[in-house]
């Protein structure tokens, strides 16, 4: 899957390049209007974030541009957060908008969910006995369902989605700390951790791996 980033702030393209290589997909970065037009015509994309405010225009127009004659994936990436400009944005053909600062698993998500519904991603994650369905937020152990808490679904979502990669714990609380609405601290991961391996009947650890001093991962 191919990503065009349309951002002008270094920082940020630096952010993103990294985390979107880091989840498998391949990034082109447009810093202007101008230049995202010519990569669309010459090697166009699978989905689009999207500035508003760029040096040589912005986004709204951009976007209006596009819609004449693409239905690629659209998603506004901006700071502005106004009701009118987030609706402005919708009306015109994007299909979300995230306002900065932003979580980066929520992101990930939000991608995900839009290259799904436009027929372009895979909405099931499968780890040997265990399946993940992100448009349901079912998890099956050998066809059988298991219930997880918001929180539980949230990590083993994170961990699936890279099957092989190790999630330091730093990580992991980084992108869930606040999914249930309290602080997670290191110790309720610890015993999150170990629920989640309960439900999946991985009480041997065979399935997520604990690397001793660094983190879990998902074994293939």
């Amino acid at each position: 899957m191919k990503i065009m980033l349309v951002e002008d702030n270094e920082a940020i393209i630096m952010g993103l390049e990294y985390l979107l290589v880091q989840e498998g997909y391949d990034i082109l970065t447009a810093r202007r209007a101008s230049e995202a037009e010519k990569f669309l015509s010459a090697e166009g994309c699978d989905l689009i974030l999207l500035d508003i405010c760029l040096p040589d225009g912005d986004g709204f127009a951009l976007c209006k541009k596009i819609r004449k004659n693409s239905q690629t994936p659209i998603i506004f990436l901006t700071a502005r957060e106004e009701e009118n400009d987030v609706v402005r944005g919708l009306d015109m053909g994007a299909d979300d908008y995230v306002i900065k600062p932003f979580r980066n698993r929520e992101l990930i998500s939000r991608i995900k969910r839009v290259l799904c519904r436009n027929g372009k991603g895979n909405t099931v994650l499968q780890c040997r006995n265990v399946s993940l369905d992100t448009e349901t937020g079912r998890v099956t152990v050998n066809g059988c369902e298991a219930v997880l808490t918001k929180l539980e679904y949230k990590i083993l979502c994170s961990l699936m989605s890279r099957p092989g990669k190790l999630f330091s714990r730093e990580e992991i609380l980084a992108e869930i700390w606040d999914v249930s609405g309290n602080f997670v601290n290191d110790n309720t991961l610890s015993v999150t951790m170990k629920r989640i391996r309960e439900k999946l009947g991985d009480v041997d650890g065979q399935f997520i791996k604990t690397v001793r001093g660094m983190g879990y991962r998902v074994e293939r």
